[in-house]
């Protein structure tokens, strides 16, 4: 019997593309929703629980694209998160704070536009497609989430609410941020107050109004086509 692992990548791709996007999409609100706050409350095994779940985001990412710079991007992503991760037991520092929201931006950036081209391309839509919409949805939350923890990194105040130390509770906090922003709800609970922290959540807000109606017209077209 003859390997062919180039063959069967391809055939992989064209046969499992759209359900790896529901994959990819349960990973990530896995990620979001469960790892992120367990962590927040102290369970520190869901960190590497986290670690796993990127694992699984590139693996899925790897078959869906063809594209060696995503890849590459990815994986310097995952390497980051991993490294952060055993140097922040011995060596708590801040910089580890922005080596972490810049993996995760690099993760929302690459795996946003890869997703992007599988949802949009022409053909039938199908279910899986439009969950990959979702994913994107979610993808554009943790991007902001990433930019609203530079910006509080960066500027001391500029979000109260929130404390911008090197703490597990971090990543759920900011992700609770960009999520009350997108979808516009608003607790109150945290504030945005420097300038550029104000202009990020009226772009995300205006994103999270946006997104639904031209993604919905967007399928209908590419439906129609099909």
């Amino acid at each position: 019997m003859i390997l062919d692992p180039i063959g069967d990548l391809r055939r992989l791709r064209r046969e499992r593309s759209d359900w790896l996007l529901t994959v990819l999409t349960g990973v990530l609100i896995l990620v979001i929703f469960v790892f992120a706050p367990l962590q927040a409350v102290g369970i520190f095994a869901f960190h590497a629980f986290a670690i796993g779940g990127s694992l699984a985001i590139i693996g899925s990412m790897a078959i869906i694209s063809n594209s060696p710079t995503a890849l590459v991007l990815m994986s310097i992503a995952l390497i980051a998160n991993i490294g952060v991760f055993f140097l922040r037991e011995y060596y708590p520092l801040a910089v580890h704070l922005h080596i972490l929201a810049s993996a995760w931006l690099i993760i929302a950036g690459t795996l946003g536009t890869v997703v992007a081209q599988a949802v949009f391309r022409r053909g039938r839509v199908t279910y899986h497609r439009i969950i990959g919409a979702i994913l994107l949805y979610l993808l554009i939350a943790v991007a902001f989430a990433t930019l609203f923890a530079f910006i509080g990194l960066s500027i001391h105040g500029a979000i109260k609410g929130i404390t911008f130390e090197d703490d597990r509770s971090l990543a759920s906090a900011v992700f609770y941020m960009s999520f009350v922003t997108l979808t516009s709800t608003g607790y109150g609970d945290i504030v945005p107050v420097h300038p550029l922290a104000r202009s990020l959540c009226n772009i995300e807000s205006v994103i999270g109004q946006l997104y639904p109606a031209t993604l919905l017209a967007r399928l209908v077209t590419l439906e129609l086509r099909g």
